[in-house]
């Protein structure tokens, strides 16, 4: 569980620090001028949208909130996205760019899986129980409460005569 919160914690600052990274791999391992307008105006707000996006997304479910835990799947989307985004940054020419067209489909892929965890947990399906019919139905409480008899409390006005 502690792994689970710990990328709940995670979540807003990387939209922060994986940008920031981006540019200074950049500088730190001289990738050149065409990197550094990639990096400038692609790759940093990119990133910087794309993982508030997907942040809002896991952070919208009901189960996320309450338990201030993402889900396994979004430790595996994320990790797996975040070390593709990462290794972006060492500027390597010898596997940058399939790793590029992996980081994409993988923020893709993240983007679908944080759009199904959170329709799958805002059906109603998931409260309703199912008859052999095929109706759905909500079931009645476990415990039966017994009807007391309603107090009725009447308040009635008193008239008092207008000052003279």
């Amino acid at each position: 569980m502690w792994l689970r919160r710990a990328f709940f914690g995670w979540l807003i600052p990387a939209a922060f620090v994986l940008p920031l990274w981006l540019l200074v791999g950049w500088a730190v391992f001289n990738a050149g001028g065409w990197a550094f307008l990639w990096v400038l105006f692609l790759a940093i707000p990119g990133v910087f949208l794309w993982q508030l996006l997907l942040t809002l997304l896991v952070r919208a479910r009901g189960t996320v909130r309450a338990h201030r835990a993402v889900s396994w799947w979004d430790v595996l989307g994320f990790t797996v996205w975040h070390l593709l985004v990462i290794s972006l940054g060492f500027f390597a020419e010898a596997w940058w760019a399939p790793v590029m067209v992996l980081a994409i489909l993988a923020g893709v892929g993240l983007f679908w899986l944080a759009l199904w965890q959170l329709w799958s947990e805002a059906r109603p399906s998931r409260f309703l129980l199912q008859s052999t019919d095929g109706f759905a139905y909500i079931p009645p409480p476990t415990e039966q409460r017994q009807a007391a008899d309603p107090e009725v409390i009447v308040v009635t006005e008193k008239q008092v005569p207008p000052a003279s």
